[in-house]
């Protein structure tokens, strides 16, 4: 089984190399993406040969240790969320160095193992730029995943917004304004947390912190979303 999860991987990694475009690295990082490790490879592409592949952990490692951009993307896409060790999300979010690789990992792996909630608060507290980020991440796509817990269990990670709301770090202030927004679009319970914490952000002295607040309450006032949450209540 081992040598069989190798040559798969090996296999992976020679035909994604053998996809190497450099005119897409340089476009990557026209988007703010760390290409120093890049392949240039679309996620259309990834998406589609992941179709083809087995969900495994030990596949999902096998393409995490090869320390290529896409490929480790890749990786949290083949694993397999309910058997996914929590000290291999403690290992991989060291790794992270770029925005996107980030997102993935968090949206399409963390916020689906089962101790997704665990990793929120102390990733929202750590240092380090992108451990921040997906703290934040993780929080938006539980917002967004987490269907079975009440509205009001966001109301700590509110909380943890408001506190870190002066970082302005890009990578960091994007993650909590996009967590904020989706607790605000979650419900009407969502809904009726989120907003006040806009409208304090909005207001405050903080540029970094006056930016998310004003920008979340921009989208979360729009009729749109109005009418999307207002929707919701009435299921």
């Amino acid at each position: 089984m081992v040598n069989d999860t190798e040559d798969m991987a090996k296999e992976i990694l020679d035909e994604m190399w053998s996809l190497r475009d450099e005119r897409n690295i340089e476009g990557m990082s026209r988007y703010g993406i760390n290409v120093e490790n890049a392949l240039g490879i679309s996620m259309v592409w990834m998406r589609e040969r992941v179709r083809s592949l087995p969900k495994s952990n030990d596949l999902a490692a096998a393409l995490w240790a090869s320390h290529l951009h896409e490929p480790m993307i890749m990786a949290a896409l083949v694993a397999v969320p309910k058997t996914f060790k929590k000290h291999m999300a403690l290992e991989w979010v060291k790794e992270f160095d770029s925005w996107d690789l980030c997102d993935h990992c968090c949206s399409d792996l963390f916020a689906l193992t089962p101790y997704a909630r665990e990793l929120v608060a102390p990733w929202c507290d750590a240092d380090e730029e992108f451990v921040r980020r997906a703290g934040f991440v993780m929080m938006a796509a539980l917002a967004v995943k987490d269907k079975r817990s009440p509205s009001s269990s966001f109301g700590e990670y509110l909380a943890i917004i408001e506190g870190s709301s002066g970082d302005g770090r890009n990578n960091v202030k994007k993650a909590i304004n996009w967590a904020l927004r989706q607790i605000g679009k979650r419900d009407m319970n969502g809904y009726k947390l989120a907003l006040p914490v806009a409208e304090r952000l909005a207001s405050s002295t903080d540029r970094t912190a006056r930016w998310i607040g004003r920008d979340a309450y921009r989208e979360l006032t729009s009729p749109k979303i109005v009418e999307m949450v207002r929707r919701k209540a009435l299921r």
